[in-house]
């Protein structure tokens, strides 16, 4: 196995399975300090710069608690405009990366273009962890919710995933990806316009990926262990930043997850994952029941946020 130290964490393309359960040991190790609420000093000196090109509410602020979980500092931007990246200058990424590098000892970047943190590894001599890259991919996230699997389910071998949303998300790629190294099956549920792609099928078909569509969640939601949502009405993440219109639409029947429809026809121990923020795909009253585990998800974004920084600085190697 690769050694995590010094590591892009770019995509989850590149990771082995034995490597995935690497990071899941580290996250369990180091979970009882984030579930305590205490702080540790093992990254003491060492400092994690942000670069959110995009707006973020949980990425952002899951890897920013993670180090001061472990005892680092962190420095960075939020709100690209606010700097020479986005104001009139509009500084290339080699040119602020190789200034970022001088500021700290990892790089968290989130880009609404495709392929920037790749670009920003080319020239920064530190860890670069993508935090999701426009179309791309979102690798810290679905490490996160598949540590949430094995933790809630006790495996992710022989599970399936029933898949819902817009398949051109990052998350859909990434979690597509991940699960070519599981004994796991996949059924993709999407409007036309958002399924997936034939380029990706031929990747998937590559990776010897086991998957289906299908049209409407309520045909297939039964053979489902992992519901997998993400929404179908959402902002263009190729822009740095969309504001809402008046009327952003609703989302059909057919790609939500109700109440009733949980009770009516899902497994009974099936869980729901949902990376937010969610629209009407997954109404409130949702929340109470025994399928929800999208805070458990929230809570161990911040553990493997810890476990990644862990090992690409060196503390747990």
């Amino acid at each position: 196995m690769r050694s995590f130290l010094g590591r892009d964490i770019l995509s989850l393309k590149d990771f082995e399975r034995s490597e995935f359960f690497r990071v899941f040991e580290v996250a369990s190790e180091l979970e009882p300090i984030a579930r305590e609420r205490r702080n540790t000093d093992i990254l003491a000196e060492k400092t994690m710069v942000t670069a959110f090109y995009q707006p973020s509410t949980r990425t952002r602020l899951a890897h920013e608690a993670a180090m001061h979980r472990l005892g680092g500092h962190v420095t960075g931007f939020s709100d690209a405009k606010m700097t020479r990246a986005g104001d009139w200058y509009q500084e290339s990424i080699k040119d602020t990366v190789k200034m970022l590098e001088y500021y700290g000892d990892v790089i968290v970047m989130r880009h609404f273009q495709q392929g920037a943190p790749a670009e920003a590894a080319k020239w920064a001599s530190v860890p670069i962890i993508n935090a999701g890259d426009g179309w791309g991919e979102h690798p810290t996230q679905v490490l996160t919710d598949l540590y949430t699997v094995l933790n809630e389910m006790g495996t992710i071998d022989g599970l399936t995933f029933l898949c819902i949303g817009d398949m051109r998300m990052r998350t859909m790629h990434s979690l597509s990806y991940a699960l070519t190294q599981f004994d796991a099956q996949v059924i993709y549920v999407a409007p036309p316009e958002m399924s997936l792609t034939d380029d990706f099928k031929k990747e998937l078909d590559k990776y010897n990926l086991r998957y289906t569509e299908a049209e409407h969640v309520a045909d297939v939601i039964d053979q489902a262990d992992v519901i997998y949502m993400e929404p179908v009405v959402q902002p263009d993440y190729t822009k740095a930043r969309q504001e809402a219109s008046e009327n952003k639409g609703m989302t059909p029947a057919n790609y939500q997850v109700t109440r009733k429809l949980l009770a009516d026809k899902a497994k009974p121990d099936s869980i729901i994952l949902h990376s937010l923020p969610r629209m009407d795909e997954l109404p409130p009253d949702v929340d109470s029941t025994r399928h929800a585990r999208y805070w458990e998800e929230a809570f161990n974004g911040v553990v493997m946020r810890m476990a990644l920084l862990a090992l690409t600085l060196g503390a747990m190697e």
